[in-house]
């Protein structure tokens, strides 16, 4: 089983991939890591992303694409596997259709205004990174090991605001792309993360 996992910044989808990881055996493949390990393995893949990033330029489709062409070859894939984070644009989703089989896209939807709460409340641990939400605060500001929490520029609200305005116009057309092939499937993710959770097991068990 082939699926790529689409959502928005704070839609809860590192929270799914664990369970459809744990659930249906698959290796989780983010293009993030995918880079991390072949830049410290010094590949010769690695070495290319590399001159990019320290020019700090994106790295172009065509490097990302070998990538992840690359990774999708290895053993642990041969029974399938979750993509997080490719592709990101309606070329390198045609791309992909070149070297694999997608079985589902699975959009973790969720209205702006619950994800612009969920990250502009998000907090997180200066000593030990863990993570919690100013709901949960109230006045203690501490966390369990005695750290405090704080919150990253990424997460104030004007730049969550803008994080989402780049996630919808690059993500839009992507959705589209695979509602058109009849691959999307659409889980309100606005909820409980049990329930989105039952939701996702039951559309990936009904492939």
């Amino acid at each position: 089983m082939n699926i790529i996992l689409l959502g928005a910044p704070g839609s809860g989808k590192g929270t799914q991939s664990d369970q459809i990881v744990k659930k249906f055996n698959l290796p989780h493949i983010s293009t993030g890591d995918i880079f991390r390990k072949n830049i410290k393995e010094n590949t010769p893949l690695g070495i290319k992303a590399k001159s990019y990033i320290n020019e700090g330029q994106l790295v172009p489709d065509s490097v990302v694409i070998e990538i992840v062409k690359d990774r999708l070859q290895e053993k642990d894939c041969e029974k399938g596997f979750l993509l997080d984070g490719f592709p990101r644009t309606v070329f390198q989703a045609q791309e992909l259709d070149k070297f694999a089989v997608v079985d589902a896209v699975i959009n973790l939807e969720m209205d702006s205004s619950t994800l612009l709460y969920r990250l502009s409340g998000r907090r997180i641990c200066q000593k030990c990174g863990n993570t919690t939400h100013t709901e949960f605060l109230k006045d203690n500001k501490k966390c369990d090991c005695g750290g405090d929490f704080i919150q990253r520029d990424d997460d104030k609200e004007e730049t969550v605001k803008k994080r989402l305005k780049v996630y919808e116009a690059q993500t839009k057309p992507l959705i589209e792309y695979y509602r058109s092939n009849g691959k999307l499937k659409v889980i309100n993710a606005g909820r409980d993360r049990k329930y989105v959770s039952q939701d996702v097991i039951k559309v990936l068990e009904a492939l």
